[in-house]
């Protein structure tokens, strides 16, 4: 399975890394910071994949046990950012609806900031931890094709801790309903803040809202797919203690892709979870990547190219145009 994909895998996972990152300037301008944790955990996500894709093409040998212990820590930390950013996200427009004034100052924007950076940066963190002091077997498996993956010892903690991060942050992002609903009686509050917002148009809410839907939509769903596919792939074993987990915690694993393609189960949960995260960047960039604003940076940036690169521009008068 995983042959088929290349090198379709690869090419998608570099647009994945590159694409988000385009929005990202006039989203910091606006202090879209849950938008901007989503660009960068999803943009971040994809060159893990990008990378791990092109070194372990066709080997599983420990060529990179550096790189592997930092992609490791990416692949899991990712799995927590993007649910969060996108609860950030829904929880940012629930109080756009919400407002009881027009005016939001400096300090207000300052602690929306303060709460999505812990949201989205200490959460992932403390998930990170979470995962690699109670779930991680041992240092990390090598799969060929598709490259560094955590070793997790399939336990009854590992659904807790693992699994249960998305699902807790998808039923949040349940408040998208509540955003419906609280839109609906607020409507002309509502366009009243958006005349006076320099940041917010109503195009850039309602694709916000289409993106929140859409993550919403799909976490709950995936993590419970994701949660099958682990439960029937392999037996679980017993949690006994942090030692008997961490016993030879320095293996190394390596996989040949015919012997985990021999469980076709275990195969189709490793290519999901890898296409979950260039899907979330495809998805993000559709969205935003064709937006007024975009289009009006890409003319700005193509006329700053033309000065860089001595092009000048000269309007014609409509009467010449005429002649």
């Amino acid at each position: 399975m995983a042959n088929l994909d290349y090198p379709l895998f690869p090419i998608f996972a570099f647009f994945g890394f590159v694409l988000p990152l385009i929005p990202l300037p006039w989203h910091l301008q606006a202090w879209n910071s849950g938008t901007c944790y989503f660009m960068l955990w999803a943009s971040l996500a994809c060159l893990n994949q990008f990378v791990n894709s092109i070194i372990w093409k066709g080997n599983v040998i420990n060529s990179a046990p550096v790189w592997c212990d930092i992609s490791i820590r990416i692949t899991m930390a990712a799995t927590a950012g993007l649910p969060s950013s996108s609860f950030c996200i829904v929880r940012r427009l629930y109080g756009i609806v919400s407002i009881r004034t027009v005016s939001i100052s400096r300090a207000e924007k300052r602690r929306a900031i303060i709460i999505d950076s812990l949201i989205c940066v200490l959460g992932p963190l403390i998930y990170l931890a979470l995962r690699k002091y109670i779930v991680q077997g041992h240092r990390f498996n090598i799969f060929e094709d598709l490259g560094c993956a955590p070793a997790l010892y399939d336990s009854l903690p590992l659904y807790f801790i693992t699994y249960s991060w998305s699902i807790i942050f998808g039923l949040a992002s349940a408040v998208y309903f509540l955003t419906l609903r609280t839109f609906t009686r607020r409507r002309l509050e509502f366009a009243q803040f958006l005349s006076s917002s320099k940041s917010l148009t109503i195009g850039r809410y309602f694709r916000l809202m289409a993106l929140s839907m859409t993550e919403m939509l799909c976490t709950l769903p995936l993590s419970a797919i994701t949660i099958w596919f682990s439960a029937t792939s392999a037996p679980m074993g017993p949690w006994i203690s942090l030692s008997n987990t961490h016993f030879d915690f320095s293996r190394v694993d390596q996989y040949p892709a015919v012997i985990y393609n021999a469980n076709p189960r275990f195969a189709a949960s490793i290519q999901f979870n890898r296409w979950a995260s260039v899907a979330c960047s495809l998805i993000f960039f559709v969205l935003f990547g064709f937006a007024e604003e975009a289009q009006r940076n890409y003319t700005s940036w193509y006329h700053a190219l033309q000065r860089l690169l001595g092009f000048h521009t000269t309007s014609v008068p409509p009467s010449a145009k005429r002649k």
